[in-house]
């Protein structure tokens, strides 16, 4: 067997760490942004830390849980993490889900923080 790269391994326990405090404590999802992170949400536009956190904390669910389909890691050119994740979503009553979501992920004083989110449900219109 082959060891990962400490790409894989970093983005891959991050994606662990993120989908586990969103399904059940969103709050706490502070804690891996940073002041001058960006949220994209649906094609809404959120920045710094305290943003982000009350839009996710704002969504209307009570419950939801993440089912990861696969998720890909890549080093950037300036030491950072893109982590592209595609999955299924349930919440509340509502019919499962798919959705995409791509984070950069950078070392801060030590610590992996999220400088960049997009999120986006996998519904399709054709209309």
């Amino acid at each position: 067997m082959v060891d990962q790269p400490v790409w894989e391994q970093i983005g891959s326990s991050f994606v662990h760490h993120y989908y586990q405090m969103f399904d059940s404590d969103r709050s706490l999802l502070g804690s891996i942004y940073f002041d001058t992170s960006c949220l994209t949400w649906e094609g809404q536009q959120f920045q710094g830390k305290n943003a982000i956190v009350e839009k996710l904390t704002s969504l209307p669910f009570t419950k939801i849980a993440h089912s990861i389909t696969a998720q890909d890691h890549q080093p950037t050119p300036d030491c950072c993490i893109v982590s592209m994740v595609v999955g299924q979503l349930k919440a509340d009553n509502d019919p499962v889900m798919g959705f995409h979501q791509t984070f950069i992920l950078k070392n801060i004083n030590d610590s992996w923080v999220c400088t960049n989110d997009m999120f986006r449900l996998a519904i399709h219109n054709f209309g």
